[in-house]
């Protein structure tokens, strides 16, 4: 009879949390390093947090020759212009950067309008001005301070204030080695990117709940073992279960990273990139911590023996029975 497929022995025991001294440096590394290549090389921000213009055509040939239509815009001064395909061969999106003055931006459209004629149906034009830009900026990071604050909160009263920290700790791991990709492939920073680490925090959160939980139990179950044995065991029995959803949702992710196009090229290298870090950071930086952080079993038992109500004295019912009879 047909059984599945079973990726992890059920009896796996390896030493993760054992290996914590050289998982500690590697952690720092994907930390400060990402830091150090923002400070230095600097992200490659989009016309959606650095202002410019935006323009939609359709060739009325397809695919669109790309080359072409670079080839006549390239030759106009505007600065950095970026032309890719978007969502059919024959739509094209042209990306200027933003101009000095507000007039010089208005004329950089009727000079791209002038260079490609009427080869091309014009879709839409959209201008995207510092003020709104530095709106999305601050709009962006906010969203990200908030979601994590909120998810402090939930896990400090779904759990304890070693958990809460152990969490946050580790999606701001995950969150700077994302920036860092972003830094160091010189990928474009736009609103699909904070999409993208929104999206990232949410799903690596799950993981850690889930080890989170597992973690929990044991610690009610097991009064004697000691800590560093008691997390390796709880991530061993959640491991087959993490491994099986980052592999499913990693491969759901690859026909986006190659079909997707250029449009969604970003927010696909860095899912896939939150992927495999959320599940690093699951394993070797938010479990571990717990150590550090100094969690409390008693916490727990407290919280255990109140669920189940005041013990009854045997003594006193064999009493009450008796003078009932």
């Amino acid at each position: 009879m047909f059984r599945g497929i079973t990726l992890i022995p059920p009896d796996t025991k390896i030493d993760f949390v054992g290996q914590r001294a050289i998982t500690w440096l590697v952690s720092a590394f994907l930390t400060v390093v990402p830091l150090f290549l923002v400070a230095t090389i600097g992200l490659n921000m989009g016309i959606d947090f650095q202002g410019g213009t935006l323009i939609e055509v359709q060739t009325k040939e397809s695919p669109a020759n790309l080359s072409d239509i670079r080839s006549k815009i390239s030759g106009l001064g505007l600065g950095e212009v970026q032309i890719q395909e978007f969502g059919a061969p024959n739509a094209v999106l042209i990306r200027i950067a933003s101009q000095p003055k507000e007039e010089e931006q208005q004329a950089s459209i009727a000079k791209v309008k002038g260079a490609l004629g009427d080869t091309v149906e014009y879709r839409r034009t959209e201008i995207v001005g510092p003020t709104i830009s530095s709106e999305l900026i601050s709009g962006g990071t906010v969203a990200v301070v908030v979601a994590l604050l909120g998810i402090m909160i939930y896990v400090w009263f779904r759990f304890e204030w070693q958990f809460a920290v152990a969490a946050v700790a580790s999606l701001v791991h995950d969150v700077t080695a994302t920036i860092g990709l972003y830094a160091l492939l010189q990928l474009e920073f736009n609103v699909s990117s904070i999409a993208a680490i929104l999206t990232i925090i949410g799903y690596s959160l799950n993981d850690k709940v889930v080890i989170f939980d597992r973690i929990r139990e044991n610690l009610r179950k097991y009064k004697r073992m000691p800590l560093v044995k008691l997390l390796d065991l709880s991530i061993n029995e959640m491991l087959s279960r993490a491994v099986l959803t980052h592999v499913t949702t990693f491969l759901a992710m690859l026909p986006f990273l190659f079909f997707g196009g250029e449009a969604i090229y970003g927010f696909a290298v860095a899912m896939c990139f939150g992927i495999v870090i959320g599940a690093y950071s699951s394993i070797f930086v938010a479990s571990p911590m717990q150590l550090i952080l100094g969690v409390r079993r008693e916490a727990f038992s407290a919280s255990t023996e109140s669920a189940k109500g005041p013990a009854k004295d045997p003594a006193k019912g064999r009493a009450g029975a008796a003078a009932g009879a």
